[in-house]
């Protein structure tokens, strides 16, 4: 929503209701509207000089920084022209041993505040119609809210823009401590690892142990029920247990070898 700053009124010059008892209908509103003119001419007389009462205030205010920034600079001229590097030698040491540099420049604060609101928008402002007095609705509300604040409550935005930058910093907060459990996983990983390689160096011939793979009789005998052209690993030797289950019974694969055997 535009929020227009500066109003020059009255907006319409020739319109109103003529008063009774009038003989010359022509000559008043001719007065009337000479009149209109002369308070609209006023009206911007007054947002003129407003106006280039800002902007001496903003050019005051630019001089002013200016010259802060050119004090700086001549200062900072006039120490860089004194130093000799051939001369002067700082070591490492000393560099850590100095206090750390802190610059002393006042940052711009509260500059979105009432005081800094300009004068036609407090006008503006003074000029509105003031909320309804729901504040007496207050006590009698079980909640204990300020019933003004349903209709209208000015530190809305301010109390939403909080709760994000809370939330930012939160965030950024964990996010720091997660980074700083990783750092601390990586730099033990490290440790391990250079703790390893160094005992490898160190003892050469140490004998790496071997793993034996986990034994799979399902898969056993699914290789088993393919012919041995068939069969996925050809290399693979049958074991002499092969044909029996864990319990003691036999395979299904072997079944359809034994079953002649029995009919024998």
């Amino acid at each position: 929503m535009p929020l227009v700053k500066r109003n020059i009124e009255p907006r319409h010059l020739c319109r109103g209701a003529l008063p009774d008892g009038v003989t010359s209908e022509l000559e008043c509103v001719t007065n009337s509207t000479l009149a209109a003119i002369i308070k609209q001419l006023g009206g911007l007389s007054r947002h003129a000089e407003d106006i280039f009462g800002e902007l001496f205030n903003e050019a005051n205010s630019f001089y002013v920084r200016m010259s802060s920034l050119q004090e700086r600079v001549d200062q900072l001229a006039v120490k860089v022209t004194q130093l000799d590097s051939t001369v002067e030698e700082v070591s490492l040491q000393d560099i850590n041993m100095r206090k750390a540099f802190k610059s002393s420049t006042i940052q711009d604060q509260q500059v979105v505040s009432r005081t800094s609101v300009p004068n036609p928008v407090v006008e503006m402002y003074h000029r509105c119609d003031k909320p309804p007095p729901l504040n007496i609705l207050s006590p009698y509300r079980d909640d204990k809210k300020d019933a003004l604040k349903f209709y209208t409550d000015p530190s809305y935005f301010f109390n939403l823009w909080k709760e994000k930058m809370l939330q930012a910093t939160e965030d950024k907060r964990k996010e720091k401590r997660r980074q700083k459990v990783c750092d601390q996983c990586v730099s033990v990983c490290v440790s391990l690892c250079v703790c390893e390689q160094q005992r490898n160096v160190e003892d050469p011939g140490r004998e790496v142990k071997k793993v034996r793979k986990a034994r799979n009789r399902r898969q056993e005998w699914n290789v088993l029920a393919y012919d041995k052209e068939f069969r996925p690993d050809a290399r693979l030797t049958p074991s002499p247990y092969h044909g029996m289950s864990s319990e003691g019974s036999l395979s299904p694969d072997s079944r359809a070898f034994v079953a002649p055997l029995w009919r024998l």
